[in-house]
Formats: structure tokens, sequence, C-alpha cells
């Protein structure tokens, strides 16, 4: 039987600081001793910083994606990765990568998507301001709502899909709207989407997101798609 591949997806703007520390959180010694070959791409999203030199000497491989956005980011590495199972999560280090293989292991049971749920597990002090957390969960709101479909945390960073599921995905978003849009696909779609609970951490880094305009991007997507065709 040929090897199951896993990739895992790393969007990165500037992120010097923290890109190595993501990398070598990722358990990769643990997923090829259970058999898989692991990919890890980060997608250098117009870095002005070291970000992609850090990333080659931590043994990921590199690709450049020069206009800035991380829905583009994101989109570039699913039209170049072709494996079983793909995972992203952002470059900041505010994402557990030691959740993979439990999440994995959903995916493996015929689950086809999969998020790291903040809202549902534990957010440490001062990694979300409260402005930020009531509209993670009006925005998560209202996408259960509009969609019939709960989720409980609509804008984490930490995804993990089948692959034959990023086949099938038509996305368009060029930033943080991005999560809204491939949820609002997969429920369209009538993809079930597990939830594990994880453990989120404060950035180290100036936030890239605004709360506010990113926020109404994000509601007006989740809108717009709804009553889309």
């Amino acid at each position: 039987m040929p090897q199951k591949e896993v990739a895992i997806i790393l969007p990165a703007l500037n992120e010097e600081a923290t890109i190595n520390k993501v990398i070598a959180e990722i358990p990769r010694q643990t997923l090829e001793e259970n058999g898989y070959r692991v990919i890890v791409l980060v997608v250098d999203n117009g870095s002005t910083d070291r970000t992609r030199e850090i990333a080659l000497q931590s043994g990921a491989e590199v690709i450049v994606e020069p206009r800035r956005g991380k829905g583009r980011a994101v989109r570039t590495a699913f039209e170049k990765i072709r494996a079983d199972f793909v995972f992203m999560l952002d470059s900041d280090y505010t994402y557990p990568a030691t959740c993979i293989p439990q999440m994995l292991d959903i995916l493996e049971r015929g689950c086809p998507v999969v998020i790291g749920s903040r809202l549902r597990g534990k957010v440490e002090p001062e990694a979300m301001s409260r402005v930020n957390l009531i509209g993670n969960h009006l925005l998560a709101w209202l996408a259960s709502f509009l969609y019939c479909r709960k989720i409980s945390d609509l804008c984490t960073g930490f995804w993990g899909f089948r692959g034959e599921v990023i086949k099938k995905l038509q996305l368009s978003a060029l930033g943080f709207d991005f999560e809204a849009e491939l949820f609002a696909q997969l429920a369209k779609k009538g993809y079930h989407i597990a939830e594990v609970p994880i453990h989120y951490r404060p950035r180290s880094t100036r936030p890239k997101l605004n709360s506010l305009r990113d926020g109404l991007k994000i509601g007006w997507r989740l809108l717009a798609q709804r009553f889309s065709g």
C-alpha cells in the first residue's frame, strides 16, 4: 500500500520570531513513525524579514506568494498540494501543532474536515481581547444560524482536511475572510466539520488583523456566500 502523505501548510508574513517554533512543534517524528510521509510547506506571503530563510533552515519547504493576503497564500498552497491529508495553521505560534495527530485520527476515521476550536478549549490571558472574543462568538453564531450547521469557532486558523475535500473547493477570498468562505462552501456541500478543543496562546508579535474592518468583511462574506448560487 502506498505511503499516505500529510501536508502542513503555514501561511507566513513576517513571522521570523515564531516560524521556527511552529515548525519545531509539529510532531513530525510521531507522524513518520506511524507511517506517514510529512511535508511542511511555508507560504511566504511577501515577507520583508528572515521568515523564508529561517523556514528553510528549520527543514520546511517554501513557496513564495508575493501578493499579500492570507486567503491568497493558502489558496496558492492548495493548488500545489496533492496530499492525502492537509492541515493549515497560522505561523505565529498561537495554535498547538501538537494536536495534529489527534485531528488526523479523526480524518482517518472518515470525517472530511476538522478544526481546532479555541472557543471550546482554553484561551490564555491576553491571547484574545474582550472585543475579539465577543466578535468571534458572534461570527460563529451568525455562521451557525445562516447555514444551519453548528461551528463554535469560525475564525480559527487551525483546519484539517481529507485531501479529496480540497479538490472540490472553489475559493476566491484573498484575506482574513478566507475561513468564512471556506466554512460556507463546506456547509453548502454538506461536509461534516468535527471540532477538537485547543489551547490558544498569546501572540508575541503585532497582530495583522483589524478587529472591526476584518470582522465586517467576514460577516459580509458569510452573507454573500449564503445567498449566492
